[in-house]
């Protein structure tokens, strides 16, 4: 029986390697982070991320990137409920 955490908010499986689409993030969520990396993680909603990895609760993972303002590269990974994605 397929984990209830492992599916899109279509009842869709999904596993590490899919593309899946972010359709949603809670503001809770997003206040967690500095004021200066909240609009980085907001603009996540709408765009598409391989699922890189299932984290210890189950939840399937996505990863964000960028540059901060010194090149230094930056990564989020965050994961993700089922009514948050839809699998493409």
């Amino acid at each position: 029986m397929q984990d209830p955490k492992l599916t899109d908010h279509q009842g869709q499986p999904v596993s590490v390697g899919d593309i899946v689409r972010v359709l949603t993030l809670s503001k809770q969520f997003i206040k967690n982070f500095p004021i200066d990396e909240r609009i980085l993680i907001e603009s996540m909603v709408g765009n598409f991320f391989k699922v890189i990895a299932i984290d210890e609760f189950g939840q399937p993972c996505v990863m964000r990137e960028w540059h901060d303002e010194h090149g230094q590269l930056q990564t989020h990974v965050i994961a993700l409920d089922p009514e948050e994605m839809e699998k493409v």
